[in-house]
């Protein structure tokens, strides 16, 4: 069996409009709890004020991070490259790196 390995080209199309929504939702729910702090702030319940925050926080930012993640594995795509085009590339990259001169210092 002949046996070829076969290259791919990793494609990332992820956009700004992307995440947009999701950086949106997330700002809602950091200025619901500040709300929700300033409505519990007194002298009284400042501790709960702050414990308000720091669970909405602690308990969003997961949430968070798995959406921006999933959304930027979805936007990632492995194309199998072509023996032309690879060999283009190929060619091209000699030609490229043939064609540059080392830097030189003044002197």
């Amino acid at each position: 069996m002949d046996k070829e390995i076969t290259k791919y080209k990793m494609i990332c199309t992820l956009t700004f409009g992307d995440i947009y929504l999701q950086i949106i939702i997330w700002l809602i729910v950091i200025f619901v709890s500040l709300a929700t702090t300033l409505a519990l702030w007194s002298s009284t319940r400042q501790i709960y004020a702050l414990a308000t925050v720091g669970i909405v926080l602690v308990l969003s930012l997961p949430f968070l991070l798995f959406a921006f993640v999933t959304t930027l594995l979805n936007n990632i795509e492995f194309v199998p490259v072509e023996e032309e085009e690879a060999a283009a590339r190929m060619s091209s990259g000699r030609k490229i790196k043939s064609s540059q001169n080392p830097a030189r210092a003044a002197g």
